[in-house]
């Protein structure tokens, strides 16, 4: 399973990384270290936070101006894999968007939760990416 940095959950979920310290110190997102000593957060973790951030948030702020041609690099919160399609949630920040794709799509990009995925929207397509 994949495990990010504070950095790098903090880009994942639109904050600082000072933000991203404070909620791992009060214990709202678990961490361990690695053999460095660097804290990380365990991929699993980081795609539940993210949802509960979201919902907690959803309704406060106002709605981002986007292009429809942007990219949203986030974090895959769940997939549902049926015969042949499959369906993909990544939480990009407040953004939840939901791609439909191939089954052998999702497989061939190693997609699972907890991973590191840019959505590419473009017009009323949602594509994904993966680093």
């Amino acid at each position: 399973m994949q495990s990010y940095t504070i950095g790098q959950a903090a880009r994942l979920l639109g904050v600082s990384p000072d933000t991203a310290r404070r909620w791992a110190d009060a214990g709202r997102v678990a961490t361990h270290r690695d053999e460095t000593g660097r804290r990380l957060i365990d991929g699993r973790d980081l795609a539940a936070f993210s949802v509960e951030l979201a919902r907690q948030s959803g309704d406060d702020e106002e709605e981002p101006y986007t292009s429809a041609r942007n990219a949203f690099p986030g974090i895959v919160t769940a997939i549902k894999l049926g015969d042949v399609a499959a369906q993909v949630e990544i939480q990009a920040g407040p953004h939840r968007l939901v791609s439909l794709l191939t089954r052998e799509a999702v497989e061939e990009l190693g997609l699972e939760v907890g991973m590191q995925a840019t959505a590419r929207v473009k017009s009323t397509s949602v594509h994904i990416d993966t680093p």
